[in-house]
């Protein structure tokens, strides 16, 4: 049997519209271009997952769905998500955010590397602007569009108070789709939009804290500013 994705068991409300939303998700097969993307890699693999099952389908929301924090990243990594099945696991990208939550109390363990890892977030959910894996990371502009018809539903849900969105795409499409003026693309900029801040931060990407353009001292304080 496959491995499913882990979630929310609540039966709040509010975590079953997500889990219901997540249902919808995995199902998707609106972008032809990323749905060949994301299969191809799942059967050819990497060598060093070879023997590993690959998720292969969009990947959905993770997190504490009754919480009131939510992270919008780009795009499932190809060998990441697109392997695992769960946002930002088992990946550099994810390795670095969950050890920032983790060291913010957020996350009950500092690493993420399958679905059955036992990992949890608190007051957290992790969403995306595309939820298949893009050739190059880059999804196609209408490719984010198709997805947007996801996160503007989640974006609608009232208990947010506080948005982090992990670099200048995801700052501008949780802008744009919530009718909200953002300001210029910077690490640790803030808006604010009927009582919802939104806190931008650069990606949390291999690129991005090798060279140290982010690093964990920036990372932990974004996400002190976005969990006060």
């Amino acid at each position: 049997m496959e491995p499913q994705p882990t979630c929310d068991e609540s039966s709040h409300p509010l975590a079953t519209t997500v889990r219901l939303l997540n249902e919808e998700i995995v199902n998707c097969k609106l972008c032809p271009r990323l749905v060949t993307w994301r299969e191809e890699v799942a059967a050819t693999k990497r060598r060093s997952f070879a023997d590993q099952f690959y998720w292969g389908k969009p990947v959905p929301y993770f997190g504490d769905f009754e919480g009131d924090l939510l992270i919008v990243g780009l795009a499932p990594a190809a060998h990441g998500a697109n392997r695992t099945g769960r946002m930002f696991t088992g990946d550099r990208s994810g390795d670095f955010l969950f050890a920032a939550l983790h060291r913010a109390g957020l996350a009950n363990k500092a690493e993420a590397v399958s679905l059955d890892d036992g990992l949890a977030l608190s007051g957290v959910t992790i969403a995306a602007t595309a939820h298949c894996a893009p050739p190059a990371n880059k999804p196609l502009p209408s490719e984010v569009a198709n997805c947007s018809r996801y996160l503007i539903r989640v974006l609608a849900m009232p208990q947010w108070r506080s948005v982090l969105c992990l670099g200048g795409i995801a700052w501008n499409h949780v802008h744009r789709i919530s009718n909200a003026r953002p300001l210029q693309f910077a690490h640790g900029a803030v808006s604010e939009t009927n009582g919802r801040r939104f806190i931008a931060s650069y990606h949390p990407s291999q690129q991005n804290t090798f060279t140290g353009r982010l690093t964990a001292e920036m990372m932990d304080s974004v996400i002190r500013l976005w969990a006060s």
